[in-house]
């Protein structure tokens, strides 16, 4: 026999399947916790910040279990989320209706899975995938287009500098030899500071992480926000899209 609902039932009580005894959790936390009650979509939003930067690190340096936790934790944001939109009277949505619309995308982005288009290499999916998504964003006018300004800095000018590819602007100059770097070791330097000259330009990718490390280093030896001075060469950038979209919009019509 089913067991009996109840307003302070455990959630693993009520159903076998683990995702739904996540999202029965989030329901009565969110129904009978006097701080969750009044989280918004906004109030979440560091929260997400967190976790995802948290899951990051527990990919990249953590060990198998930190990996399953905060896979956790991120979904507990995603179910927050959910939970927050099921209570919207203008335009509710649930779970469910998420899980469906993630489903129905990701059949439609694989059609060499779910259907009978053929792809032998990584490079045929990603022309799949691409047509799809074109497809479905065919409303969009410029490659700018759903690239959230909010991505951290370095990650927003490397998509950037892909979408901006294709319109035919120069690639941006490399760095110049970083001669302004000691010879202090990279395990005896402070933070922050410069690293040690090789007279030539990064040529792995450990390499160019360093390299990156240096020019922080370079801006805090000068006061410089490195932050704020990339998202200024980036509106750059921006710009110099915009600019190149224009011109080849004019030269469509001419």
């Amino acid at each position: 026999m089913a067991p009996q609902a109840d307003d302070r039932a455990d959630p693993r009580q009520l159903s076998s399947d683990p995702l739904r005894q996540a999202a029965e959790t989030m329901h009565a936390v969110r129904e009978r916790c006097v701080w969750s009650q009044r989280i918004t979509h906004e109030d979440l939003v560091p929260y997400l910040v967190e976790e995802s930067a948290e899951l990051i690190d527990a990919v990249e340096a953590g060990t198998r279990a930190d990996l399953r936790e905060e896979l956790g934790d991120l979904l507990w944001q995603v179910l927050f989320h959910a939970a927050i939109a099921a209570q919207d009277e203008a335009d509710p949505f649930d779970i469910d209706d998420v899980a469906a619309g993630v489903v129905e995308k990701m059949v439609r982005r694989h059609p060499h899975v779910f259907g009978d288009v053929v792809a032998t290499t990584p490079e045929e999916v990603l022309v799949h995938w691409n047509a799809a998504k074109a497809a479905e964003k065919h409303a969009r006018t410029s490659v700018l287009d759903g690239v959230s300004p909010h991505m951290p800095s370095l990650a927003l000018a490397q998509k950037l500098l892909g979408r901006a590819a294709p319109l035919g602007l120069p690639a941006p100059p490399s760095p110049a030899k970083q001669q302004w770097r000691t010879e202090t070791a990279p395990a005896d330097r402070s933070l922050g500071a410069p690293l040690q000259s090789r007279g030539q330009e990064p040529a792995t990718e450990g390499e160019l992480g360093e390299a990156l490390l240096g020019l922080v280093g370079r801006a805090r030896e000068h006061g410089w926000d490195a932050e704020r001075a990339l998202r200024g060469a980036i509106r750059g950038l921006q710009d110099e899209i915009r600019a190149a979209e224009a011109a080849a919009r004019t030269a469509g019509r001419g």
